[in-house]
């Protein structure tokens, strides 16, 4: 067994065994405080990123099938499979290798689940996607994970995530696992930050202090440092009561927040970082039924128009038309009305136009 497959394992199996001999230790000091105001953070607002959010994610490449060792909680070890293997590149220059397990059948299921976390993953913060290195994905309705470079999927679960607009929420928790936690848990200024303030976040981040508070803590910070007007005032102040200097801690990390952190104004997300070139990206989800969304990047204010065609060639509509702030849009076409084919999506703009292919199978 490999070093990191053994680090895996102790996270997966030890870590609990671990925190209920802290919970002992710490046992006086819990006692001696109110309840935590929730029970965890992924379930209390479902807007702090949602899907009309923009993505990162610019590409998909499938690159073949080969062996890989990867952890499934259905049997909660690890397998050995001859996974279907994608390359996903995000525009911060990011990589992550998407492994997706053979029991969905076919390259094309394959890439289609593939496509659609990485769309997701791309969501995240560039500092959350930073040692994502892999992505497995398996069929089931076991919890997700993060850590040991990864981030761990399973597609049943998914969609109950989804049913509950958690999907991305869940996602954010997980990567704090993968990118942050290795770095933050055991640093002095975290530990004085849980120190000071009056109390944990949610029961789950007291319960496992080190191996959650992190996580717990990380998705309502973005929430009130950058979804404010999407929360309820009394969550705000509520975090702003319980974990002030942890969110402090946070703010002091020069995080990089892109695109969560840009989307108020999409035309720069980091000074010195501006987008350079106009884009017209693969619509997302593809195939699709019936909605899609497609996206655009624009290096200055102008213009610009969106037109849907036929697979005969002939213009269907003008999907939307206006003038553009310099940035990152996206616009959904709902396909509701049409017939299953092959459609055409055309950007236009003074400078520039592009076309680009996309199916609708119902």
């Amino acid at each position: 067994m490999h070093l990191n497959q053994f680090i895996f394992l102790a996270l997966f199996f030890f870590v609990p065994f671990i925190c209920n001999a802290q919970q002992n230790s710490e046992a006086v000091d819990v006692q001696t405080q109110l309840d935590p105001p929730y029970s965890g953070t992924i379930f209390i607002e479902s807007d702090i990123v949602n899907s009309n959010d923009p993505t990162t994610f610019t590409e998909i490449t499938y690159v073949g099938k080969a062996n890989r060792t990867m952890f499934d909680r259905r049997v909660n070890n690890w397998i050995n499979v001859e996974a279907y293997l994608f390359d996903v590149t995000f525009d911060d220059d990011l990589v992550s290798e998407v492994q997706v397990n053979p029991e969905f059948g076919s390259v094309e299921l394959a890439e289609i689940e593939a496509e659609k976390y990485a769309w997701y993953i791309g969501q995240l913060p560039t500092a959350l996607r930073l040692d994502v290195e892999t992505v497995w994905i398996h069929k089931g309705t076991q919890p997700f994970g993060g850590g040991n470079n990864n981030i761990l999927i399973h597609t049943g679960q998914s969609d109950i995530y989804l049913q509950d607009g958690i999907l991305e929420e869940t996602l954010i928790h997980e990567a704090v696992h993968t990118s942050l936690d290795s770095y933050h848990k055991d640093e002095s200024g975290w530990i004085l930050a849980q120190q000071e303030d009056p109390d944990y976040i949610s029961t789950y981040a007291r319960d496992y202090p080190t191996r959650e508070d992190l996580a717990e803590s990380f998705l309502l910070y973005v929430a009130v440092k950058y979804r404010e007007d999407r929360i309820s005032e009394n969550t705000y102040d509520t975090v702003m009561e319980t974990i002030p200097n942890r969110i402090a801690y946070f703010d002091n990390q020069n995080f990089d927040m892109y695109p969560i952190g840009s989307v108020e104004t999409t035309s720069e997300y980091e000074e010195g970082n501006s987008i350079d070139d106009f884009s017209l990206n693969q619509n997302y989800p593809n195939p699709f039924n019936p909605n899609t969304w497609i996206s655009f990047s624009l290096p200055e204010a102008t213009t610009a128009r969106i037109e849907i065609y036929s697979s005969l060639g002939q213009k269907i509509m003008d999907l939307a038309e206006g003038h553009y702030a310099a940035g990152y849009h996206h616009i959904q076409w709902d396909a509701d009305h049409f017939a299953s084919g092959v459609y055409f999506y055309r950007l236009v703009t003074s400078e520039f136009s592009d076309t680009k292919k996309m199916l609708l199978v119902k």
